[in-house]
């Protein structure tokens, strides 16, 4: 299991680095257009750093935490640093993963993210892809779904969300300087998580 956690990061890293182009142009329109390039910078340090053979999956997912947010810049290092480590407590010292361990961890990143960037919902943030995808993903769960079926219903949910934050005006981060000029532009944040969910998808679909 210590192997396939790593092998799962590995493979988020290698989705946001393959769409490194297309989150910084996402971002290019509303905030610094580094947040693709920040976000791979980041995943290449956690594939780097991250130890494959910790059995401990609550700690992997801590030093994933803290390896993002030491060099991830801009508002994404302490929000997916956040992240991982708030998911990391539902986790810890656990050495297999069940569908419901996977949801009590992306509560807990959930909320850590709500906490951290003093957002909410409706905010044009990741919380608009990652809140529908937890409220899925619990849903699906609750009707005896497998974590496969809950990761599917999540991801749909986060496509959603990433495209309703084309609607909706920027309240926080640099985006928020345009106001009513932020409708129509697809926020990168919302993206990355999206993008980060479907990996999962994918992984635990192999």
């Amino acid at each position: 299991m210590c192997a396939r956690v790593y092998d799962c990061l590995k493979c988020i890293g290698e989705r946001i680095i393959e769409n490194r182009e297309f989150l910084t142009d996402l971002d290019r329109e509303i905030g610094d257009a580094d947040h693709g390039v920040n976000m791979a910078r980041g995943y290449a340090a956690v594939i780097e750093k991250v130890p494959r053979d910790n059995p401990d999956i609550g700690a992997v997912l801590k030093k994933t935490g803290m390896t993002l947010l030491s060099t991830v810049g801009g508002a994404s290092g302490p929000l997916y640093g956040t992240a991982y480590m708030e998911a990391a407590k539902a986790l810890a010292g656990k050495e297999s993963l069940t569908k419901e361990d996977f949801g009590k961890a992306l509560e807990l990143a959930v909320a850590g993210v709500g906490k951290r960037g003093k957002s909410v919902r409706g905010e044009k943030t990741m919380l608009d892809a990652l809140i529908p995808a937890l409220d899925a993903y619990n849903r699906k769960i609750a009707e005896g779904g497998s974590l496969a079926d809950g990761l599917d219903c999540a991801c749909a949910a986060a496509k959603e969300g990433v495209e309703h934050t084309k609607s909706i005006a920027a309240t926080k981060g640099r985006a928020s300087y345009l106001g009513e000029r932020s409708i129509g532009h697809q926020d990168p944040g919302a993206t990355s998580a999206m993008i980060t969910l479907e990996a999962i998808r994918d992984f635990i679909r192999e």
